[in-house]
């Protein structure tokens, strides 16, 4: 499987090549040929670091290795004032099990809603607490300090340690690899984009996710979007009618949601 190590280790070793031909035999090596091991290593690097499907620097879960036609719906960014119940309503009222993946500075103020997502028989992710759009660039401890302070705002509201963890913009690298390791977290990610953040157009948002399920998928979605709240539904009755059951997150991986 490719991934950081292997990446890492087929650079270094090209570059110990180049300057064994160059100093032990004395080969005329051009310049340009040094540019080699980064070429190697950035592309791959940075496809592994935005796609994470490819568990580039840990394994992320993104689909359950199953051959029955299961899927889980999960929402990110909330807890919502506006769309959040909206969606808590159509899936009650669907019998559906779903998994929030919230950011831990939006609970405040909206701790009746972490609560009834709970009661209602879903799943609390973390999602880190800032969502910041620098968090990829902090060092480890600072990503683990930012992550722990989304379980603590949870752990207050509901007295639930998550463990299911989503990093933001599904970016992942090395020193969130080792904040995760630290916090001993299961990272959680999918492998349908619905791409509802920046959707216009509800039939074809349906059919992007129609379109690509297949056993075991996990459905990536927000509850902070009216477009998502207007078409779920529809989303919902088109999943079943493809022959689909609608499972919970943590119980279609078979892992455990909860420290």
């Amino acid at each position: 499987m490719l991934n950081n190590k292997v990446i890492n280790i087929a650079a270094i070793f090209s570059l110990l090549v180049l300057l064994f031909l160059d100093k032990y035999l004395a080969l005329p090596i051009p310049f340009w040929a040094y540019g080699l091991p980064l070429l190697i290593f950035l592309p791959p690097t940075i496809h592994g670091a935005m796609n994470i499907e490819a568990g580039f620097f840990m394994k992320v879960w993104c689909k359950a290795d199953t051959t029955e036609k299961v899927v889980a719906l999960s929402f990110d960014d909330g807890p919502d004032a506006i769309y959040t119940p909206q969606i808590l309503d159509i899936l009650q009222q669907q019998e559906v099990p779903a998994a929030f993946f919230c950011i831990g500075k939006n609970i405040r103020g909206n701790e009746h809603l972490l609560k009834r997502i709970y009661a209602d028989g879903h799943v609390i992710g973390n999602h880190t607490y800032s969502h910041d759009f620098w968090f990829d660039m902090k060092l480890s401890g600072n990503m683990l300090t930012d992550m722990q302070q989304m379980d603590a705002v949870t752990v207050h509201a509901t007295g639930l340690t998550p463990r299911l963890f989503r990093p933001p913009y599904g970016v992942t690298n090395p020193n969130l690899a080792r904040a995760v390791k630290a916090g001993n977290y299961l990272p959680v990610g999918w492998n349908i984009r619905s791409l509802d953040t920046v959707a216009k157009d509800e039939t074809e948002l349906l059919n992007r996710i129609l379109e690509r399920l297949t056993p075991g998928a996990v459905i990536l979605l927000h509850d902070t979007r009216k477009i998502t709240a207007d078409i779920l539904p529809q989303l919902i009755q088109g999943i079943r009618q493809q022959g689909y059951q609608l499972e919970r997150i943590d119980k279609m991986l078979k892992v455990r949601a909860y420290v």
